[in-house]
């Protein structure tokens, strides 16, 4: 029988929990800020900053610092478009011909024809339009600003054309956001962003990208790791995509806005629910891709504990970022950063807001190894030996892997710069349940047995541990 663990740690509590795997998560990634934030029923629980949001002035993250969203802007444009479905302005189903063909160019044979016949606004959400993400000709994007989403539309998406007939495949594309963007603007007759600011987020702290300017003091610089250290990155203009990466948030407003999502305020509860059921293609099956599928605009997935999870995660210069909703928890959790880095960054907000939800009910009891010494792993039919220092600290459970250098190759990706000696925090009594934390993020770590451990790495990779050396914990 595994014994059940039902206690929390009693002595550090879940928001220096969180705190901690912040700080050692940026320490890990060389991030020079992070900020992130916890709904939970209704109020913020927590909200934590780490780093820098701007180096050359030292200034620090702050809660109200904001970040940009990347790809989570997707979730915007999705449900603005949504809260104009549940008004009756706008039918998902139907052609986008009828608002959009007078308002685009003409001589886009394939795009017309696309408009004509079935493209529509379920079909850009879901990523099946046909419409091509970022090819060689958008290298220059970003050096042009745009005064509304219709102007971004007929400027960048001219003279493309589809990669396959609207429906029939999942192809991811920001450039379908800027086009469901700009029907936004047709069938609400305002500006996106006025739309946004007047219906999808009132009240909260998000917005147009500002990342460039100086003159928003809130605002975190962006961002890029290099071997010399993080360094500026060049200005870039969003406004081509507000819809699919042009916003920015702070941590608190994006895990509050996702919070009103779950509870009906931003859309009723029927159009959320419409928005969390899996698109299909035109042959039947699901869109999607990897571990999620599509919505209408919202990827489906589950968590590490198989719990229902709605997401979406972004990734573009000066700018990693995640929201996950647990409907079922009525939880939000939110996760920002200054910096494009690889991460595994749906599992480390999961991991991050663990403190703050119960504990899994099949974890092994495991005593804190503090007189364990070495280790000897497994990963893919590979073979190492390390050591390992382990100590309680306000009751919780922390240690140190060194890794030996072809084990730390499994932990380490550019641009981030390479660590060979990993963090480990306790998220339960003892060493039951863990965060491994690395460049790539944080990792689940799991007690097996009192000397025996597994860490989940991405790709549904599975590293076993046995831990040696001296008497238990």
């Amino acid at each position: 029988m595994k014994p059940v663990l039902l206690t929390v740690l009693a002595l550090l509590g879940p928001q220096q929990q969180s705190q901690a795997l912040l700080d050692a998560l940026r320490q890990a990634s060389a991030v020079p800020g992070l900020g992130a934030a916890v709904w939970h029923q209704g109020e913020l629980i927590w909200q934590g900053s780490s780093g820098l949001r701007d180096i050359g002035r030292g200034l620090p993250v702050q809660a109200d610092t904001h970040f940009r969203l990347a790809s989570v802007s997707k979730l915007f444009a999705a449900t603005a478009a949504a809260q104009l479905v549940q008004e009756g302005r706008l039918d998902p189903q139907a052609p986008l011909r009828a608002a959009l063909g007078q308002r685009l160019p003409t001589d886009w044979p394939a795009l017309n024809a696309a408009l004509n016949a079935a493209l529509n606004a379920a079909q850009l959400a879901a990523h099946s339009s046909g419409l091509p993400h970022y090819q060689p000709q958008d290298a220059g994007r970003g050096h042009q600003a745009h005064t509304s989403a219709l102007e971004a539309a007929q400027t960048h998406l001219q003279g493309r054309q589809l990669l396959s007939p609207p429906g029939q495949r999942y192809h991811y594309s920001s450039w379908g956001y800027t086009l469901l963007s700009a029907a936004v603007e047709a069938h609400s007759g305002q500006n996106y962003l006025e739309f946004l600011r007047t219906h999808t987020t009132p009240g909260l702290a998000i917005g147009v990208d500002r990342s460039d300017s100086d003159d928003d003091s809130t605002m975190s610089r962006p961002y890029e790791l290099t071997p010399q250290g993080a360094q500026l990155a060049a200005a870039h203009d969003y406004s081509y995509s507000w819809g699919g990466a042009g916003l920015a948030a702070s941590p608190g407003a994006l895990a509050e806005w996702g919070g009103r999502v779950m509870r009906g305020q931003v859309v009723d509860a029927a159009t959320r629910d419409w928005m969390w059921t899996p698109q299909r293609l035109n042959s039947g099956e699901v869109a999607g891709e990897r571990d999620y599928q599509m919505g209408f605009g919202w990827r489906l997935g589950h968590d590490l504990q198989g719990q229902a999870l709605r997401h979406h995660a972004g990734a573009t210069r000066g700018a990693r970022s995640v929201l996950l909703l647990w409907p079922e928890q009525q939880l939000s959790v939110s996760l920002l950063s200054n910096a494009l880095w690889t991460a595994a960054i749906e599992r480390t907000a999961e991991l991050l807001s663990a403190p703050f939800r119960p504990l899994p009910q099949d974890l092994v009891a495991a005593e804190c190894p503090s007189r364990r010494t070495r280790y000897q792993a497994e990963l893919e039919g590979q073979r190492f030996e390390g050591s390992l220092r382990f100590a309680s600290v306000q009751g919780q459970c922390q240690g140190d892997l060194e890794l030996p250098p072809a084990l730390a190759d499994r932990f380490n990706a550019p641009p981030q710069p390479r660590r060979e000696r990993l963090r480990v925090l306790a998220l339960a009594p003892g060493l039951a349940r863990a965060a491994l934390v690395s460049p790539i993020g944080l990792l689940e770590w799991r007690a097996l047995g009192p000397d025996e451990a597994q860490v989940l790495l991405p790709g549904q990779r599975v590293l076993r541990l046995k831990l040696l050396g001296g008497g238990g914990g």
